[in-house]
């Protein structure tokens, strides 16, 4: 670590700070001194990077002396509390919460989709939701090809978006349900064993959850287009890592399946993945570990003109949270 950056990775006991910690070095990121921050419980504890095994600091306003990139996983309150006295440090903050991704001062980034919008920081970066970002990825190619009016997304998301209490949860929950035993869950509100049930953050008045708001949002801020409509339903499923969705989009045009997969074969952070003759497409399982957004089973929407409908999974964990935001760390 004697040349490149000081970071700092706040919340890195979590499941997104851990793995931010796996994409730092596996993408050699320049690293020259690295400062992990967590809550008081967590003080303390030692971490491996590489050869050297770091000890967790309580993080408190005082901790980013020094620092110049600030890895934030830890939550939308300790990001409000703590990054802006990490900007006044004279660090650039990542973060990965929801807090600061509509305020118009934020930049909103998808490396893949507008990298320039990093030069317009004022000191905070905001990560999008991982839901989000796994639309994204293949959908901004297809617009700027083909200008999509419409798409709607049905999402299937793992325990892995709700942090690794939650992936404890479900194993725990599961490992209950087959020996016959009663569990009550703690961190969901509903049993997550062999189960679904709609996202579980709050509803607002026309019963849209805030998951499903964030998408709407997001897409247009990232995408810069405010005229493209977007809707979604999103859907706890009992899968521990990398979330999936099914997307309906309309173009302006007729486009045809052929006509998309070629764009998409082009596009970054995107992988084809299928076997038609087998009937073989992308589950969690392929995309976990994975760093491209997996995509396949494009086909024409019969019942709806201009419309095509794909499958996608995407590791909520890597391209969903941690590489993005590696990624935003690169183009600084």
């Amino acid at each position: 670590m004697s040349t490149g950056y000081h970071v700092a990775v706040v919340g890195a006991t979590g499941a997104v700070g851990q793995e931010m910690l796996q994409v730092l070095q596996k993408r050699r990121f320049p690293v020259r001194e690295l400062t992990l921050l967590a809550s008081a419980r967590s003080k303390g504890k030692r971490m491996q990077y590489g050869e050297e095994a770091i000890e967790v600091q309580e993080l408190r306003a005082d901790s980013f002396k020094g620092v110049e990139v600030a890895l934030f996983s830890a939550g939308g309150s300790r990001s409000k509390e703590f990054a802006p006295a990490a900007v006044k440090a004279g660090a650039v903050v990542i973060d990965n919460s929801s807090a600061y991704r509509m305020d118009p001062q934020v930049p909103l980034v998808v490396p893949e989709i507008n990298p320039e919008a990093v030069r317009q920081h004022k000191g905070i970066i905001a990560n999008p939701n991982c839901s989000t970002i796994a639309m994204v990825v293949p959908l901004n190619p297809l617009h700027k090809a083909f200008r999509v009016e419409r798409v709607h997304a049905t999402t299937y998301q793992a325990a892995s978006g709700a942090g690794a209490a939650a992936m404890e949860e479900l194993r725990e929950g599961t490992r209950a349900q087959l020996e016959g035993r009663p569990f009550e869950p703690k961190v969901l509100p509903y049993s997550y064993a062999f189960n679904l049930f709609p996202h579980n953050s709050g509803l607002d008045a026309d019963g849209y959850c805030e998951e499903e708001t964030k998408m709407v949002r997001e897409t247009a801020k990232i995408m810069g287009d405010v005229n493209l409509r977007v809707n979604a339903t999103c859907v706890r499923v009992p899968v521990l890592r990398a979330h999936s969705e099914a997307l309906s989009i309309q173009f302006s045009q007729d486009v045809s399946p052929e006509e998309a997969y070629q764009v998409l074969r082009e596009a970054p952070g995107v992988e084809i993945f299928e076997n038609r003759a087998e009937n073989r497409w992308a589950t969690p399982l392929d995309a976990s570990g994975k760093d491209p957004v997996l995509v396949g089973r494009i086909r024409r929407d019969k019942s709806q003109a201009n419309t095509l409908d794909l499958w996608l999974v995407s590791d909520q964990l890597l391209k969903g949270a941690a590489l993005n935001a590696v990624q935003i760390a690169e183009l600084l």
